[in-house]
């Protein structure tokens, strides 16, 4: 028995109840064209797209336009139509966004595992950005009194990005990120910060020990994705608990590969 294509469902689904009020009836015959336009068997013309969705045709030219010039969809040679590439670019988008959210249950893991409150962070743009954090009353996050953007050289999750790209961009991000001095032990020297980045690939590990906020110890690692996109985990905690760094290094390094897998990534 052949399938009934999504669009014709929809029509008919429509055609049976009452559309809301609170419904933008324009937008739901755009999205019931590019359901028609991605079920097709082959070519997908304005006349046979139109008889689909139940449309005019006049209306189904000006829907059809209007994708196009988005990218939704694209005009083929023919006068036929496909599927554009915004398409892909939101299914990725979407892939990602979903990606992070499963993250998230990874770091409260960790959280619990290392009584400490976990961070994830990613490489976007030639900026350092933190994606998610999972703390608790009981293990509260790290006062982050200056901006990540502004300090991400005083911190293992700055750093253990900074250790995973190439010199070049690494270069151009001190050149567009100054080395504030936020305690008396952040390093300040470009040179110093490029040896302590030499010590994080060569042990997979980053420390800021005191380098962001007085009395406290950021331990992360490195999280590299296939397609090149640098990530980074890692732990807060008061400088206390150093007595249990080497439980916390096999933590974070465990963690790590397990968000890597998570988030569909290779370290």
């Amino acid at each position: 028995m052949a399938r009934t294509p999504k669009a014709a469902v929809h029509r008919a689904a429509v055609t049976a109840q009452p559309t809301p009020a609170t419904m933008i009836t324009s937008v739901q015959r755009a999205l019931r064209l590019l359901e028609a336009v991605a079920e097709s068997p082959g070519t997908a013309p304005a006349k046979r797209l139109a008889r689909t969705v139940g449309l005019p045709i006049g209306t189904t030219y000006h829907l059809l336009r209007t994708l196009t010039f988005e990218g939704y969809l694209q005009r083929l040679s023919d006068g036929s139509y496909a599927l554009g590439d915004e398409v892909p670019r939101l299914l990725d988008a979407g892939e990602v966004q979903a990606a992070r959210q499963r993250v998230r249950p990874a770091l409260a893991a960790l959280r619990d595992q290392a009584r400490a409150p976990a961070y994830f962070a990613t490489y976007e743009d030639g900026e350092i950005v933190v994606k998610a954090i999972q703390d608790s009353p009981r293990h509260p996050r790290i006062d982050m009194w200056v901006g990540f953007r502004d300090a991400a050289h005083a911190t293992a999750l700055g750093k253990s990005i900074l250790a995973s790209l190439g010199s070049e961009e690494v270069r151009d991000y001190l050149a567009r990120h100054p080395l504030h001095q936020l305690t008396a032990h952040t390093i300040t020297s470009p040179s110093l910060l490029l040896e302590a980045l030499e010590q994080v690939r060569s042990s997979g590990l980053a420390i800021d020990d005191e380098e962001y906020l007085p009395g406290s110890v950021c331990l992360g690692t490195p999280v590299r994705a296939r397609d090149g996109t640098t990530g980074a985990v890692a732990l807060s905690f008061p400088r206390t608990r150093l007595r249990d760094l080497e439980e916390l290094r096999g933590l974070v390094k465990g963690m790590a590969g397990r968000i890597a897998r998570v988030y569909a990534l290779t370290i």
